[in-house]
Formats: C-alpha cells, sequence, structure tokens
C-alpha cells in the first residue's frame, strides 16, 4: 500500500511534530510531505527522512519569517500533489487537512485543533502585539483564510482529534465528528526521583496564549522558586515583570530537563492548551500539575490525585492554588500509573485499530522496525 504522511510545517518543535513522528514510525515506508522543513526543527525520529517540501521551502528568510507567510499556506499545500497516494495521513493545526488526495484514496486528518488563528481570532489578537494597521486589515484577511479553511475541512474522509475539547471544536467549526485518540507520550523518558527542591517549573514555549505571565506572576507575589525552562518571542516581557524569585533557563537539553522535571515541586500550567502533553510528561516523574482548569488538561488531570486547577486566569487564582496544593500531599507511584495511560504503543494501537476499522489495509507495527525510540524533545519547549 502506497501511503503518505503530511504534516502542516516543521518550523517548531512541539506537540504536533511529535505526533506527525509517531504517524510516520506508525507506517514503515511511508512518504513524507510538508509545506516547509527546517532542519533544526525536525524531531529527532524523523533525522535523515527525506521531506517532500513545497515551493515554500526555498522563500527568503522561511526561517524567520514562516509565520508572516501565512496567506501563502494554502496555496503551498495545494501544490502537494498526492494522488497516487491510497492512504493519506495528515497532521494538522492549520493547513495540511487541505492536500489534494486522489479520488479513490483515504485520508485521515489528525486534527491538533481547527486553526486557531481563524476560529479564535479575537482572543488570539489580544494577547498578540499588533500595531494599529495589522488590527485594520487581518480580520479581512483571516475572513478569506477561515473560507478557506470551510472547504479545505471537507477533504478528509475522516477526523481524529487529540482530545474531546479539540472533538466539540471540529464539529462546531466544520460540522465533522472525530474519534479521540490522544497523542502518543514517551513515559520512559521520565523517572520518579527520591529527591525534591524547593521550586516549581514551566516548560513551555514563551508565547503569549500559553500565560507564562501568570506564573511568573503569582510566584514572584508568593516568592516561590520558579524555573521557566523554554524560549519565544514573549521572553524579554516575562523577565521584565519576574522577581527575583524566577530563573529564566532558555531552552534546556533532555538530560538537564528530565533533572528538573523529577526534583520540582509541580509543573505550572496556566494556559488553555487543546490537549498538553507537558502534565503527562511530568506525572511519569511522579510529580503533579497545577492547571488553569480548561481545555486538554481536563483530560489528563485527575484532580487531588495528579493535580489541583484554578478557574479563572488571574495571577491571584493561581496563587492560592499553588498554596493549596502546598498543602496536599503526592503519590509518585500513582502518578507514574496514570501517565502510562498515554504510552506511546496505547497511541500506536488504537491509532492501527481505528485504520483497520475504517478499511485501510494497514500491517501491524513490528517494534522493531521503528525508526528508533520516541522524540526525545520536551513537547512545546523552544522558540
Amino acid at each position: 500500500m502506497k501511503i503518505a504522511v503530511v504534516h502542516d510545517y516543521f518550523t517548531q518543535l512541539g506537540g504536533a511534530e511529535k505526533v506527525a513522528a509517531e504517524m510516520f514510525a506508525m507506517v514503515p515506508d511511508a512518504a513524507l510531505f510538508a509545506t516547509v522543513a527546517l532542519p533544526q526543527c525536525m524531531p529527532p525520529l524523523l533525522e535523515g527522512v527525506p521531506v517532500n517540501t513545497s515551493w515554500m521551502q526555498n522563500l527568503p528568510s522561511i526561517h524567520k519569517y514562516y509565520r508572516l507567510y501565512f496567506l501563502l499556506y494554502p496555496f503551498a499545500v495545494n501544490s502537494l500533489d498526492l494522488s497516487s497516494y491510497e492512504l493519506v495521513l495528515s497532521s494538522s493545526s492549520g493547513y495540511a487537512k487541505g492536500v489534494n488526495t486522489g479520488r479513490d484514496s483515504i485520508h485521515v486528518c489528525y486534527c491538533h485543533t481547527p486553526t486557531r488563528w481563524v476560529w479564535n481570532y479575537d482572543g488570539y489578537s489580544k494577547r498578540e502585539s499588533f500595531g494599529a494597521l495589522q488590527r485594520s486589515i487581518l480580520p479581512m484577511l483571516i475572513q478569506g483564510l477561515k473560507y478557506w479553511d470551510q472547504g479545505a475541512s471537507r477533504q478528509p474522509d475522516h477526523f481524529v482529534a487529540n482530545s474531546k475539547v479539540v472533538a466539540d471544536r471540529i464539529q462546531a467549526a466544520y460540522g465533522r465528528s472525530a474519534e479521540v485518540i490522544h497523542p502518543p507520550i514517551d513515559v520512559n523518558r521520565f523517572h520518579p526521583s527520591d529527591e525534591q527542591d524547593d521550586y516549581y517549573i514551566v516548560l513551555s514555549r514563551l508565547v503569549p496564549y500559553k500565560r507564562i505571565d501568570l506564573a511568573v506572576q503569582a510566584c514572584t507575589r508568593l516568592k516561590r522558586k520558579l524555573l521557566v525552562i523554554g524560549d519565544g518571542p514573549n521572553r524579554k516581557s516575562l523577565e521584565s515583570m519576574a522577581g527575583p524569585t524566577v530563573k529564566f533557563l532558555g531552552r534546556a537539553s533532555d538530560k538537564d530537563v528530565e533533572h528538573y522535571v523529577a526534583r520540582c515541586r509541580a509543573l505550572l500550567f496556566p494556559g488553555e492548551e487543546d490537549f498538553g502533553m507537558a502534565p503527562v510528561e511530568v506525572a511519569a516523574a511522579g510529580r503533579p500539575t497545577i492547571a488553569f482548569r480548561a481545555g486538554g488538561a481536563c483530560e489528563t488531570i485527575v484532580e487531588n490525585l495528579t493535580g489541583v486547577f484554578f478557574d479563572r486566569q488571574t495571577p491571584e487564582d493561581l496563587a492560592a492554588a499553588i498554596e493549596r496544593f502546598e498543602k496536599q500531599s503526592w503519590s509518585s507511584g500513582e502518578l507514574r500509573r496514570h501517565a502510562d495511560k498515554f504510552r506511546v504503543e496505547v497511541f500506536n494501537d488504537r491509532f492501527l485499530s481505528f485504520l483497520t476499522r475504517i478499511g485501510a489495509p494497514v500491517r501491524a507495527l513490528d517494534p522493531a522496525s521503528r525508526l528508533g525510540s520516541a522524540v526525545h524533545t520536551f513537547a512545546d519547549v523552544g522558540a
């Protein structure tokens, strides 16, 4: 069977790239496609794998300005010809679902979320530093993208969502139902430690919608130690509001991340995520999470067993949750057992079972045929 895997773009290392890599590893001998693939942003599991890219790959300074080219991605996706493939697996939070396939092919889209800046533009724009000109022009451009996105949503034969929250969004935005299969987590990468240090941790790209500002302000007010691992355009503004107990470590090596995670008091997870892999990865190390009660966190955190929630995105509410958390005790064994439900093997089994159920004659994955160990780049810790 001739199979293609297509991802929106490899321009950062995050959870979506992790899923795309695992999807590719599930189907040996598949061809890999993307509009753009920056070598420094390829997951380790895909190192050395040829990527069929679009003409956008050669645009000036694409590594720096890939976000500014957002109006070109629909055209780039349409230029990818996958008509000769019998099975197409797309990994999409934006454009890949609109790829052209053959009349008799089966197209399954693993949707991380309906295009965020299209379907939630008002919320997205409030957190971005748009100037007056951008705010006057962007709504018209976004309306055009929404029209394209609705048309593109009719391309896949089947949708798979990474969470119940995203499945509901797919239904609302596209009028399509979706199978829910949680993303793969490399739980074997993390191990509980007998040692615990006195600090909280953030693991994230430093972009506005992640709401890392809440963690910085809450820990500054409480005089709690906070280590912020990750980088991004919001770093300078976050540093300007941080007190002496908050340290920014930038991007960290896998070894350092594993060390800090295993010894932290808890992960702070103040944004609303489509799924959010970090709470599960931290649970694999036996550590809990303090999270905003919204999005995928409601599916990955069991209250008072693997973490606690706060209900308003304010520094005061997060600070109160931290103080409440500190009065409770936590079982690293229970946390690890919870994380095991999201293992890579569980993802593979569920996805392959779904493909078989819809009539895609894929062969079972031979563990020995995997390209390597699971992706080792921590979800969303990048520039």
